[in-house]
């Protein structure tokens, strides 16, 4: 059967059958099992199952188990299955505890399933059974088995030849196992080195190791199936130990030192000791033994001797020796003295054995040693040998009649002298065993062994062993021992005496043993005795047949054929090993034949006593088996089939057909099954008709008896036309198909080809391209030669001998998309500017497009006829219109462009349009002439000359140079700035000033205009005579000296040496002259006649000459001299801020008396001496640090009883020069264009300019040196569609002047736009939503990067896909299905960003529309509300006492509109609006919160009067002027930027404003300004479209700068800070919908309800303080430098508390009360336990709820401290400057401070946007 989900095999093969059907009793059942090894498979025997009607009884177990063992970590299966009806139920308990939930565990149809079982699970486990009828269970253990696991300690063995080795081996995963060593494989054996202790013998000693045992070592654990096994290396070293250095012979003095020593190595670390002739070293105070380990770790020992004696002197040996072995090494030491010998010991020798006898002779030195024995002198045969020189005797194989004896040595001191000693040497005989053999013994004899001693001197003991041990007593063994023999009796011999019987005779010689082995014989006898037994033919039969005895008997069987007399014979074992005997002795047939019948003989033998035997019957027995039938057989469909089977084996035999395991019911109408027997024989037939297609398959006839049964299978093929092959793609090309078929039914008759069909989808069958005959054996063909990107229809048939198949299932298939075959057309270009050309095309021809055109490539290179240059290639998407263009930007200017452009597919990309040539427009040139040279040739000409730039940089046709040149004259102003033109590189300049030095630049320009100039150059002009003196004036200072004095010349023309001074009487005649230095302007002249006339006159003199006379004067020496003044008229120029000197020198007889007079208002007036004026001696007027108001005529009157004399001098002071007035002219995408006009030069030239630019976001300003001639610049290289903020500053020769107004500009392109036209879902389902990006446009920049998020609408958590390029489209997948999605959008430019936020929902999953609770999206909320949830950050600490709030608010659309509520002037305020913590009020909890202020402002009327569009318009520029007043109401996208600024909120109130504007108040304790508590401003949602309607908005930075000057823009605010405000209404909406509903606020009391007006606006009124009250106003502060920490406040007409406390009711009437005082004041309602009262006089009136204007007329005092605001001040230069910048703004005050009259100057109205 196949298993359906009724038929289960459990794991152990039981076949479990659910919902029992009647049908399921008319199958019969078989297990079939097929060896996992060797592929056999067995079948058992069928069953029926019997089926009857339910009947209502109790469970009863069908399968269960009693113990279960699993290996951990492997998955086990308890059964535990119970018939019964009802069905019953199950619950499991292990350990008599319910199970505990766990994912392993999981109730299967058939018991209990326990997935990777783990130790724990070790238990028993019951199974519960009931229904209502009756209950059962099963019970039973489970053992969950870990893994066996050994380790060997340690797992790495080094060690010495003669050491001991350790080793411990450690068991896991069970506590019961069988532990065994090996060593190289081989089982180690417990012995005397050898010892295994532990429970379980898991600590292998070994002892004295020798070489041969190192290796490998490993220790096997066994547990019934289990092994486990770990090894270590043993690796021994030979560590016997080695003597590396050592002493040699050597003769010392008596007393003299004797130092020897033995270096050794060996391991383990060898012990050395020493020996003087053969006895130890006795340590004393003479001898001394020292040993120490030096670095190798060799062993270095020392024998010292002091004061030597003769004794001393002999044979010294080293004995060094460790576990591995012992070595020694010997030297004799001599010392001199008289010669004698030591005395000696008797010695024992063993016979048989070498004997060594040693002389020991001291004292040196001697003749020579001699040995004698009986007088004779040795060696006198051949077994002895004697060495002269060291006094030793050695005697080989001792004989004891011929060796034992005395000794003597004979040492000879000097020729007549001699000295000896004797020794008398004892021979021992060892003991000899006469050897002795066990016979061959059986058991019960008795035996007697003897044990003699041959030989060998008495006494003689002996013992004997058995097995190496000493005999048990328990053996009853008996032991005589008389004199030299021993003898061993055992009267009842038994399997226990066998063993190694061992004698051993010891004697004082030496120990000697003989070993024999007894074995007990025992004869053969039964165990098990053959029996008659039956044998199935074809099974295995066993003949069991078993005996004992010793040694082992053997088994052999014999066989008589038949029933018959038995003739027994052996039998063949080799005869193809069908029959063997097994090990215990039985009979194995391993496959009965019927001659197998017969007598079988088992005959047991040993060779002790009688074989014995005994015979059997064994009958065999013939299964049914069937003998012939057809293994195939074949039919055609529709015709009659005859099969037959013949069978033979025991009556009787029975029948049955089957089919594929279904038996065949004889009685269907197309089978008949007919049986007849012929002989022995059964033959059964099937007939079958008609055959069809199902017949096919494999018939069987089974044929059963009592012994057995047999099958014979028949195949029927029945043959027929082949079914139509099962078509598929296997790839798809551009224009090849790859098509893969399966066969499906062959009809039974093998494939003899395919067909294959292919057409046009457009085509009919009859036009299809066919294929015939493809070869049966191939399952894949290739179609080829299609056309790319067109749709196909593919059919097949399959055909045999029989016939043709019907067509295949139909294949439509698009081939893919191939690269275009075809350019794009008509490509044209057209330069659109000096960087950028304009590239315009047609998609290429459509039949060769080859698929969708998914994008173009374009490159470009510089044009080059030999097209040297590479393409720079740009990518881009088709926008599926005719006609594609795309501008390439950045090129370079003036250059010729060759550009190419490809289509491209999926495929691919295509062939490239032929190049077209452009050439980008002419620019400026980018570079000045280089090499500048400038020389002076002559007093009023220089030379010029330059190298023109390379062409690349000139960006177009040079038309020409321009050289522009000034003069800097000598009191460092400049002269006129003069340009002229040439077309040559060189140029002389003429008519110039003589020895002057000028400035010199030179550009180069095209049609576009001047390049950039060179640097300044400066030359000075030659030397030449100067011109006359300015003015000459003499006059009489007595009756024979006068005075003369004068001017230099105006043309010095070069460097004054000397002037001269002339005097005649009479004219021309020079009577004398006189010099003076080049610095002094006066000459006295003395010794003159009185009263005669002389003629004076001055000359210059330079190196080049004298120059011209001046002016010739008269002049008579007088007594009664009138005053004279001898300085001149003149105009006196200094910079301001220093010290001047007005010069009055006078003479006269008497000297005249000075008066100095200053020029006011056109009336002369006394100049007022103070600290800063005063008169010197001299006449000089002194004027300390000069101020612009000191300028003017000064007038010196000089006066004496003669007369009086007076001058005037022009005092002009140079001040730094005034702000220019900065305009932009011309704007890119990346650079701007600015031009200026200077402003007045504060009284000396300019001498250049500084341009300063910034970000409009960045903090970092850069700056540009520009020359003074200069009235343009532009700067490259800037970010597209990015504001930029300018300012440009003059300097003169006092300094830098004041910055100019910063104006803004920005650079063309804007952030990114999604088109309306686009609709942005092009498909939703269930769970995947497609998005169209197709409908975003970059605004001119590239597009940077692009977020997308989406996430369910009830989810906190956004998923996020940031992708760094647009893409057509954006797929979203695993989207819950029916459910409400927010999706998000983020694209990205160098402009900024824009953001697109939509919903949409899933579809169900039957495709319906989700549909939700319908929300009205136009509700009103309140403000706070929407403020609040609109950005809520994460708290943040500020304090480690409390963790603070940190709130940011964000007001995305808010405008300051100012509306004159009587006429529809518009107030132009370009102001910038800074709110602070005071505008929104303190918080009263102990927390501190960041709070975010948003204000918006733009100058607007009211929707009724015009609008002034204001786009783009910056400070400085007349938006009216600019742009056409429109009329109507405002456009919703007038919104302007907004301004977020950040501080941390002080946890206590806010500070009193001082008229100083610092905080002088005392602070609450605990306040602290810390320096991190820096006031910072930052845009937010600052994008184009809000810019684009923003008169005036400063720098987002925290410079003192930009507050400062955002302050003066708002000046205005000043007069409103004491006004009253009563908010009107408020329109909150949460969508751009038109649909508005008017809020119904519970923020506030004074509330009135009106038309709807715009998105998201408060309205509310000021009333401005009367002209009365101005006084009161306190005057305009100059703002101070802000430090950070500072507290920023700016006015509270824009209070803001409301939106930081929402949710709360003002309860009651708003008349009088502190709420209805709060709320027209445009304060929030606080909580009543957290409310601020504000401390007023009380004569302010109570506000009116009603109309505006009413509200306006009360009267308003002074705001208190606490509501003041705190702006930044700054001091010195930057004072001057901040204060300078509200000049050109106008103001909602005159001249006198008071407000500008207007139909109703009180009341304003001013909307919050």
């Amino acid at each position: 059967y196949s298993l359906m989900s009724r038929f289960l095999i459990t794991s152990t093969g039981a076949l479990y059958i659910l919902d029992v059907q009647m049908e399921d009793g008319l199958y019969n059942y078989r297990c079939m099992t097929r060896h996992r090894y060797t592929g056999e498979t067995r079948q058992s025997n069928s069953a029926r199952l019997i089926v009857s009607d339910p009947t209502n009884s109790a469970p009863h177990i069908l399968d269960s188990f009693e113990r279960r063992e699993v290996m951990a970590s492997h998955r086990v299966e308890l059964p535990c299955k119970a018939s019964g009806h009802p069905a019953p139920k199950y619950r499991w308990l292990k350990d008599n505890r319910p199970l505990e939930p766990d994912t392993r565990f999981r109730q299967s149809v058939t018991g209990l399933l326990i997935e990777r079982a783990q130790p724990s699970d070790t238990g028993t486990y019951v199974c519960e059974v009931w229904n209502g009828y009756g209950n059962a269970e099963v019970v039973g253990r489970l053992l969950v088995k870990e893994p066996l696991k050994v380790l060997v300690s340690p797992q790495k063995v080094k060690g010495s030849v003669g050491s001991q080795v350790s080793l411990s081996c450690g068991v896991t995963g069970s506590e019961e196992y069988q532990l065994s060593w090996y060593r190289n494989g081989e089982l180690i054996y417990p012995s005397n080195s050898v010892r295994m202790t532990g429970q379980n013998r898991e600590n292998l000693v070994m002892a004295g190791m020798a070489k041969s045992d190192g290796g490998a070592y490993q220790c096997f654990a066994r547990h019934g199936k289990m092994s486990a096994q770990d090894l270590v290396q043993v690796i021994l070293e030979d560590g016997t130990p080695k003597i590396l250095a050592s002493f040699s012979e050597k003769v010392y003095n008596i007393h003299e030192f004797v130092s020897l020593s033995c270096t050794v190595k060996g391991t383990p670390e060898p012990r050395v000791t020493w020996t003087l002739d053969d006895d130890p070293v006795i340590r004393d105070s003479r001898h001394r033994i020292s040993y120490y380990t030096n670095a190798e770790g060799h062993v270095v020992s020392h024998l010292n001797i002091s004061q030597t004696e003769v004794p001393d002197g002999g044979v010294y040996r080293c004995i060094c020796n460790n576990s591995a072995g012992t070595v020694s090494y010997q030297a004799r030491i001599n010392v001199r003295g008289p010669a004698s010998i030591r005395p000696m010991k008797n010695l024992t020798a063993i016979a048989g054995r070498d004997m060594y006898i040693h002389c020991r002779v001291i004292g040196y030195p001697y003749y020579s040693i001699k040995w004698y024995k009986d007088s004779n002198l040795l060696p006198y045969n051949h077994r002895q040998r004697a060495f002269e020189n060291n006094g030793t005797l050695k005697l080989f194989d001792v004989q004891k009649d011929v060796d034992e004896g005395e000794y003597m040595c004979n040492v000879l001191v000097q020729p007549q002298l001699s000295t000896h000693q004797s020794v008398y040497v004892t021979v021992k005989v060892p003991p000899t065993i006469h050897p002795f053999e066990f016979p061959r013994f059986s058991i019960g004899q008795r035996v007697f062994i003897p044990c003699v001693v041959m030989s060998g001197d008495q006494p003689v003991f002996i013992t004997w062993q058995k097995d190496g041990r000493p005999i048990p007593a328990s053996l009853g063994v008996t032991i005589d021992n008389i004199d030299f023999t021993s003898s061993l009796r055992i009267s009842n011999l038994t399997l226990m005496h066998n063993g190694n019987y061992t004698c051993i005779a010891r004697n004082q010689a030496a120990v000697v043993e003989h070993q024999s082995q007894l074995i007990v014989r025992v004869p053969p006898k039964f165990v098990v005795q053959p029996k008659d037994q039956d044998g199935i033919y074809g099974k295995a039969v066993i003949l069991n047949c078993s005996a004992e005895g010793y040694p082992v008997p053997t088994i052999q069987w014999e066989y008589s054929k038949g029933a018959g007399v038995p003739q027994f014979k052996s039998i063949a074992l080799n005869s193809g090993f069908r029959v063997e005997v097994l090990v215990n002795g039985s009979l194995l047939i391993k496959h009965v034949l019927e001659e197998d019948s017969g007598f079988y003989l088992c005959r047991v033998s040993n060779d002790v006593g009688a074989d014995v035997s005994k015979s059997m019957y064994l009958n065999v027995k013939i299964p049914a088996m069937i003998t012939s039938y057809p293994n195939t057989t074949l039919a055609t469909q529709g015709e009659e089939k005859k099969m037959s089977c013949t069978a033979h084996g025991e009556k009787p035999i029975m029948v049955r057909w089957e089919k594929e395991e279904r038996i065949i019911n004889p009685e269907t109408s197309r089978y008949v099954v007919s049986v007849k027997e012929v002989g022995d024989e059964v033959i059964s037939t099937l007939q079958i008709m008609p055959t069809v297609r199902e017949d096919s398959g494999f018939f069987s006839c089974h044929a059963i008896n009592s012994f057995g049964e047999d099958r014979g299978i028949i195949q029927l093929t029945v043959q027929e036309p082949p079914d139509p092959p099962e078509v598929e793609i296997r790839e798809v090309k551009d224009r090849t198909i790859a098509l893969r078929w399966t066969m499906g039914f062959d009809g039974n008759s093998p494939i003899t080809g395919f067909d294959i069909e292919s057409k046009n989808k457009s085509a009919s069958w009859d036009t299809a391209q066919k294929t015939k005959d493809v070869s049966p054996q191939l399952n894949q063909a290739t179609i080829i030669d299609l056309h790319p990107s067109s749709t196909y229809n593919i059919r097949m048939f399959a055909k045999n001998l029989i016939g043709k198949s019907e067509a295949s299932n139909e294949l439509t298939i698009t081939t893919d998309e191939a690269a275009p075959d075809g350019p794009p057309q008509d490509v044209q270009l057209e330069a659109l500017s000096s960087q950028s050309i304009r590239v315009t095309w047609r998609p290429p021809k459509k039949h060769l497009q080859n698929g969708a055109i998914r994008g173009y490539q374009v490159g470009y290179r510089e044009y080059s006829s030999g097209g040297n240059y590479q393409f720079s290639v740009i990518s881009v998407e088709t926008t599926g219109d005719n006609a594609e263009s795309l501008v390439l930007d950045n090129l370079k200017k003036f250059t010729q462009y060759g550009v190419v452009v490809q289509a491209s597919n999926s495929a691919g990309t295509g062939p490239s349009s032929t190049e077209v040539a452009a050439t980008t427009l002419e620019d400026v040139p980018s570079r000045p002439p280089e090499n500048v040279q400038a020389t002076a040739t002559s007093p009023e000409v220089i030379s010029l000359s330059w190298l023109t730039p390379p062409k690349d940089a000139l960006n177009g046709n040079l038309l020409g140079f321009r050289v522009i040149y000034w003069a800097n004259l000598p009191d460092g102003e400049l002269g006129e700035i003069r340009n002229v033109t040439t077309s040559k590189p060189s140029l002389e300049l003429d008519g110039l000033e003589k020895y002057t030095n000028y400035s010199i630049q030179v550009l180069t320009f095209t049609r576009a205009g001047d390049g950039v100039r060179s640097e300044q150059i400066y030359t000075r002009t030659k030397e030449d005579v100067p011109g006359p003196p300015a003015g000459v004036k003499a006059a009489a200072a007595s009756n024979s000296v006068v005075f003369v004095s004068w001017l230099p010349p105006l043309k010095v023309n070069g460097i004054i040496r000397k002037y001269t001074v002339f005097c005649s009487n009479p004219h021309p005649t020079v009577s004398s002259e006189f010099e003076a230095a080049p610095d002094v302007f006066f000459y006295r002249i003395p010794n003159l006649s009185r009263n005669r006339q002389y003629s004076i006159w001055v000359v210059a003199v330079t190196a080049a000459g004298r120059g011209n006379a001046s002016e010739i004067i008269t002049v008579k020496p007088m007594a009664e001299a009138p005053a004279r003044i001898l300085t001149f008229n003149r105009t006196v120029t200094t910079p301001w801020m220093r010290d001047i000197v007005l010069p009055c020198k006078a003479v006269g007889d008497p000297s005249p008396t000075i008066k100095w007079l200053k020029e006011i208002n056109g009336t002369p007036a006394p100049v007022v001496i103070d600290s800063r004026r005063s008169v010197h001696g001299n006449g000089s007027l002194v004027i300390r640090t000069v101020k612009a108001e000191d300028s003017g005529n000064y007038t010196c009157v000089a006066s004496n009883s003669f007369g009086s004399d007076k001058i005037v001098l022009n005092l002009q002071v140079q001040v730094p020069p005034d702000q220019p007035r900065l305009t932009v002219t011309k704007t890119t995408t990346t650079s701007i264009t600015l031009s200026w006009i200077p402003g007045d030069n504060g009284g000396s030239s300019i001498r250049g300019y500084i341009l300063q630019y910034s970000e409009d976001n960045s903090e970092q300003w850069g700056n540009f040196a520009i020359s003074p001639s200069e009235r343009s610049y532009r700067l490259e290289n800037l970010k597209c569609g990015t504001w930029y903020k300018f300012t440009l500053t003059a300097q003169n020769a006092v300094g830098p002047g004041r910055i100019s107004e910063i104006i803004e500009a920005k650079t063309h392109g804007k952030e990114p736009q999604y088109s309306k036209e686009q609709e942005l879902f092009t498909s939703i389902n269930a769970t995947r939503v497609k998005i169209n990006l197709n409908g975003w446009n970059n605004g001119g920049c590239p597009i940077t990067s692009f977020t997308l998020e989406y996430r369910p609408v009830e989810s906190p958590t956004w998923t996020t896909a940031q992708r760094t390029s647009l893409t057509k489209s954006y797929i979203l997948y695993d989207l819950q299905e029916a459910t409400w999605y927010e999706l998000q959008m983020k694209v990205y430019n160098s402009a900024g960003y824009a953001e697109k936020r939509v919903k949409f929902a899933t579809l169900s999953y039957d495709g319906s529309e989700f549909k939700t609770i319908t929300h009205d999206n136009t509700y009103a909320k309140s403000l706070a509300e929407m403020l609040m949830s609109k950005n809520t950050r994460p708290a943040e600490p500020i304090n480690k006492q409390q963790q603070t709030l940190r709130m940011h608010i964000d007001i995305p659309r808010a405008q300051l509109l100012i509306e004159e509520r009587d006429t529809m002037e518009t107030v132009d305020d370009r102001s910038t609006v800074l709110l602070t913590d005071n505008d929104f009020g303190e918080t009263q909890k102990q927390k501190s919160s960041t709070v975010t202020h948003t204000v918006h402002y733009q100058s607007l009327s009211q929707a009724t009067g015009p609008l002034v569009d204001v786009s783009d318009a910056r400070p400085g520029t007349n938006p009216t002027a600019r742009r056409t007043a429109k009329a109507g109401p405002a456009a919703r996208n007038r919104y302007a930027s907004q301004w977020t600024l950040n501080r941390p909120h002080p946890p206590v109130s806010s500070h009193t404003l001082s008229t100083d504007w610092r905080l002088p108040t005392p602070r609450v304790a605990g306040s602290v300004d810390k320096e991190s508590d820096s006031y910072s401003v930052s845009p937010s949602q600052d994008t184009d479209r809000a810019r684009s309607s923003m008169v005036s908005t400063e720098s987002a930075s925290s410079t003192y700068e930009e507050l400062a000057r955002a302050y003066e823009h708002a000046k205005m605010e000043e007069q409103l800070r004491h006004a009253k405000f009563t908010i009107t209404e408020c329109f909150i909406s949460d969508t751009s919908s038109e649909q508005m509903t008017a809020g119904t606020n519970d923020y506030t009391d004074s509330l009135t309800s009106s038309t709807p007006s715009e998105s998201g606006i408060c309205r509310f009124t000021a009333s401005p303080p009367k002209p009365q009250d101005v006084s009161r106003v306190m005057n305009m502060a100059a703002p101070k430098a802000h430090r950070p920490g500072e507290l920023v406040h700016l006015p509270p007409y824009l209070r803001m508390d409301f939106l930081l406390n929402r949710g709360m009711s003002c309860s009651g009437s708003s008349r009088g009360t502190a709420s209805g005082e709060r709320a027209a004041m445009g304060q929030a309602c606080l909580e009543p336990q957290k409310s601020r009262s504000l401390k007023r006089p009380s004569r302010m009136a109570p506000p009116t709820p009603t109309e505006a204007p009413q509200a306006s007329r009360d009267p308003v005092p002074q705001w208190q401290p606490g509501s003041a605001a705190t702006l930044p001040h700054r001091e010195g230069s930057e004072l001057a400057q901040a204060a300078k910048l509200s000049t050109s703004q106008e103001s909602l005050l005159d001249s006198r401070g008071h407000l500008k009259q207007s139909s109703n100057p009180y009341a304003k109205s001013y909307t919050l946007v």
